[in-house]
């Protein structure tokens, strides 16, 4: 049964300007450790990329927020909730601390599709209930 669903449509030039005015205090402020450190590295190669992929991230928990129905207020926090990739590529919700807890405790379970282009970085999230 579907819980919730969620769309997000993030302006990458939007993400690299909040860069500019605040530095890594944005991207640490948005992403968990797991991501922050693939950002740093992919910034490090190829700084356009490491913005696209700040975006995407955004776009990603902005879209699971709606989904659950909380957006951005407690358990939901940017840091406790990580977009991952499974082995097969296919990009996956990881959460921590108090978001887990609530998600596991209403047998919810999450499907996202990312995407970007030079521009934009959507997302779209459908969660379900066991």
């Amino acid at each position: 049964m579907i819980y919730g669903i969620g769309t997000d449509i993030c302006d990458v030039r939007r993400i690299r300007d909040s860069l500019a005015r605040h530095g890594d205090r944005f991207a640490e402020k948005v992403l968990a450790d797991g991501e922050l450190a693939t950002w740093r590295a992919r910034g490090a190669r190829w700084p356009e990329r490491g913005v696209r992929y700040l975006a995407t991230r955004f776009s990603a928990k902005e879209a699971f927020s709606k989904a659950i129905g909380l957006g951005l207020r407690m358990p939901m926090t940017w840091r406790h909730c990580e977009v991952a990739k499974l082995a097969s590529g296919q990009p996956t919700i990881v959460l921590h601390g108090a978001l887990k807890d609530w998600f596991e405790a209403r047998g919810l379970r999450c499907h996202l599709s990312v995407t970007d282009e030079s521009d934009y970085a959507a997302s779209f999230c459908v969660v379900e209930k066991d």
